[in-house]
């Protein structure tokens, strides 16, 4: 370890020592800019977007791209005639083996190459036009604060080796206070609207002065106005004027509100008064597009007074395609009416752009007519996804997903997608494959019986989505096949908030192939060799390993079930038995999973590009509670059945919380906390592919898949699942390289068993507080390719605390060897 850091010490200095390679006589290379605010230092995110110059970009504190960078030289031949001349051997001998076409590719590989360094980022060389602009820069910004006498002083301090810092010194002065505010509305329309509003202004006396709260001022009477039928009011129409010459650090603020705007007429400019607009008119192009424009409207029909148009023929339901119009004639003009229109119809899924325009009828002071030119997509088009697997169970795995959208459907803006699936998989027991099919309707309403369509108002984009499926697979566990049945509710509460409710989420699962249960379980068959050892005080005792392995072997764990002394004298070899015994009851069980669930989702997220936010979701789910009081039919392990199928009855509950930080330039901080739980009830069990496991790529990353847990056991099986499972993960994400970003993380969690089973040991149980010990804990770094619309992402991560272990549980394991590779797609979360 000491060796390592020397030689990584030794790389730095030296690469450091070549860091100015590029910066020329007189001129110094920027390496850091502190900022101190009345001689307190500030780092904060705010201050840093108004320095115009900033050092190269560090990855561990070293400029790789500058590093880079430098190894091109400006020196170098910029043509193959000219590196000839300077590399006569290697360029001859390349022209006389094969020809001079080859050697000036050759030569031409090691100009581009040359190029290619010299086009990384320069050295970023002290500008005193940029010091001073960020000066001006610095004030400004205090200015907006209420600053108003602030000053702003740079000093820059240069090194023999060719570096500088700057240090920018804020001194802000005392603030400007908010004094007299006096209003005045020109418009006696404007003026009643304003105060039969009676809202309250944000512009208080004795207030700090603060540009942010009078553009929020603004921003608030044009919303008042806008959506009070004033369709032609503008900011401009809002003028501030403050009072900066006083000089008791107080101004006086004169609010105006202008009664006209300029209006173009006959080529002059003339004033016209702000009057409320209404609606008169709406028509609906439903196959808009530019190659048509000016071609006749050959199909029309009214709705409702929502008159609808298309150059061919109207394909959309006009009772439907209503229903995402939020206006109606004679109303008067709402931005927000405008917004949820616009919203409602790009929701629907069916249209590649959607256009609302307003056009004032002439001859008319107050009406508008409403004009919608929808552009619909393709009615029919072609999905393919496909990615990459690896985990301790799959070697090595490809999966692929074809699909087909049908659009409006039915004539009401419905999505029918129809899709097939295929997987293929290589393990350690060879070769498995998975392949399926589904079929989902999304209808962009609800379709409820009773009038329960009712309860969730069209604003909020309510959707019913129908879906059936079935997969089959083979050499995957024991060849299960599984048939699915979906209901689902869903709607956009508000614009953070949504709603989802599984009324019929039905699944049925068969395993096909039990019989493979002790070569999948390899682990537990080994165990049971053991206990047959001892049972029959055999050192070469082993179970058969030919066709009658598997009955053989489950009337093994029978037998022992069965047998009385061997209890009394092997107490733990038969509980193990036992164990095994319960897992694969099990696990070889079929299962019928009707499940009611409602979720619900809060995220702040403003766009994709939104790295502040948080992201919080909660589901409540159910299963068998209403089939489990109808049917009163059990099997011979008394579980209870619905159709002679065992019937999963539990109540499950999983919350998830995010948040994300920008902390500094391109660079993010997030967190991810999990806990689930899941409590049986009526005797059932819990089905396989409901329970918790923990490792993988978007899990604890320094375990694989089903390697981890339950609590402090280390089992050795290759499935290890548990009914209560704790999450959370740490993760600084940055830049490096152009596409290529870095990643640091923590990862801690664990599963445990809270079903109160008398097959569970101990140490796989939650007890108390005390199991919080039990917390693996996993570290590691990560590289990430960016491609905006898909990252490729590989985590390495190591058992930096593991909870199994016996005396020191920290950084046993904690090398390249024992590390955990994970490739996945997009962020771990």
């Amino acid at each position: 370890m000491k060796k390592l850091s020397l030689y990584f010490f030794l790389i730095y200095i030296f690469v450091s020592c070549n860091s100015t390679k590029h910066v020329a006589e007189n001129e110094y290379m920027l390496t850091q800019n502190y900022i101190f605010v009345d001689s307190i230092e500030d780092k904060s995110n705010d201050i840093q977007k108004y320095i115009l110059q900033k050092p190269n970009p560090r990855f561990l504190n070293l400029p790789i791209a500058l590093y880079i960078y430098n190894m091109g030289n400006y020196d170098k031949p910029k043509t193959p005639s000219e590196w000839g001349k300077q590399h006569p051997l290697s360029y001859n001998i390349i022209k006389n083996i094969f020809s001079e076409k080859q050697s000036i590719s050759y030569a031409n590989s090691f100009i581009q190459l040359n190029n290619w360094f010299l086009n990384y980022q320069k050295p970023e060389i002290i500008n005193t036009q940029k010091i001073k602009k960020t000066k001006d820069n610095l004030w400004a910004y205090y200015k907006t604060q209420g600053y108003f006498k602030s000053k702003i002083e740079a000093d820059v301090t240069k090194t023999k080796d060719k570096k500088a810092t700057v240090v920018y010194n804020v001194t802000k002065g005392k603030p400007t206070l908010l004094d007299t505010i006096n209003f005045k509305i020109e418009s006696l329309v404007l003026d009643s609207i304003y105060k039969n509003a009676k809202s309250t202004s944000l512009l208080k006396s004795g207030n700090q002065y603060n540009d942010n709260t009078f553009r929020q001022e603004a921003s608030r009477i044009l919303k008042l106005f806008r959506n009070n039928g004033v369709f032609h009011f503008s900011e401009s129409a809002l003028g501030f004027y403050v009072d900066t010459t006083r000089t008791d650090f107080k101004t006086n603020v004169d609010f105006l509100i202008s009664g006209n705007r300029l209006e173009e007429k006959k080529g002059n400019y003339v004033k016209t008064p702000y009057n409320v607009q209404k609606i008169t008119k709406i028509n609906v192009k439903t196959d808009y597009s530019f190659a048509k424009k000016g071609e006749p409207l050959l199909d029309s029909l009214n709705y409702k007074g929502i008159n609808f148009f298309a150059h061919d023929k109207i394909k959309y339901n006009p009772k439907y395609l209503s229903q995402s119009i939020f206006f109606k004639p004679n109303e008067i003009y709402k931005d927000t009416l405008r917004n949820l229109t616009r919203n409602h119809l790009k929701s629907l899924k069916n249209f590649k752009s959607t256009n609302i325009e307003f056009i004032p009828i002439p001859g008319t002071e107050n009406e508008l007519n409403m004009v919608v030119k929808l552009s619909p997509l393709e009615k029919y088009t072609l999905g393919f996804e496909t990615e990459a697997t690896h985990s301790n169970i799959r070697n090595i795995g490809i999966s692929g997903k074809f699909s087909v959208t049908n659009r409006n459907v039915f004539k009401g803006a419905e999505l029918l997608k129809v899709s097939l699936l295929g997987s293929w998989f290589n393990s350690n027991i060879g070769p498995g494959w998975e392949i399926g099919a589904d079929t989902s309707l999304e209808i962009p309403r609800f379709l409820a019986p009773f009038g329960l369509s009712k309860l969730v108002p069209k604003a909020m984009s309510p959707r019913t989505l129908f879906s059936i499926g079935s997969s089959f697979q083979k050499n995957i566990g024991l060849d299960r096949q599984a048939i699915t049945f979906l209901s689902d509710y869903k709607w956009q509460y508000n614009a953070k908030k949504t709603i989802q409710l599984e009324v019929f989420n039905t699944q049925y699962i068969q395993n096909l192939n039990i019989n493979s249960y002790f070569n999948i379980y390899s682990s537990e068959f080994n165990s049971l060799n053991a206990v047959g050892k001892t049972l029959n005080n055999d050192a070469n005792f082993t179970l058969p390993v030919d066709q009658t392995k598997f009955s053989e072997t489950i009337k093994f764990m029978n037998d022992v079930a069965e047998n009385n002394n061997f209890q009394a004298s092997n107490p733990e070899e038969y509980n193990t038995v036992l164990n095994i015994l319960d897992r694969y009851n099990i696990i070889t069980s079929d299962f019928l999973i009707p499940v009611l669930a409602y979720s619900y989702t809060y995220n702040n997220q403003t766009n994709f590009n939104d790295n502040n936010f948080s992201f919080f979701k909660a589901r409540i789910a159910n299963s068998g509670n209403i089939l489990g009081l109808v049917s009163n039919q059990k099997n011979t392990n008394n579980k209870k059945t619905f159709a002679k199928i065992p019937l999963a009855q539990y109540f499950k509950t999983d919350l998830e919380y995010k948040r994300f930080w920008n902390v500094g330039l391109n660079s993010v901080f997030g967190i991810r906390t999990f806990l689930g739980a899941i409590l049986t009830y009526d005797n059932s069990d819990i089905p396989f592919t409901k329970s918790y496991f923990a490792g993988g790529s978007n899990d604890i990353r320094a375990w694989q898949t089903y390697e981890l847990g339950p609590g402090s056991r280390n089992t050795g099986l290759e499935f290890n699942v548990g009914s209560l499972k704790f999450l959370t993960s740490a993760e600084y994400r940055f830049d490096i390289i152009s596409k290529l970003k870095g990643a640091i993380f923590i990862d801690a969690g664990n599963i445990w068993d809270i079903t109160e089973s008398e097959f569970v040991d101990d140490d796989a149980k939650f007890n108390n507080i005390s199991s919080i010990q039990d917390i693996a804990i996993g570290s590691g770094f990560g590289a990430r390719l960016d491609f905006s619309f898909l990252i490729v992402r590989l985590d390495i991560g190591f058992k930096t605390y593991e909870p199994y272990l016996k005396g020191n549980k920290w950084l046993k394991n904690y090398n390249f060897k024992n590390a955990v590779y994970n490739i996945g797609i997009n962020y771990p979360f």
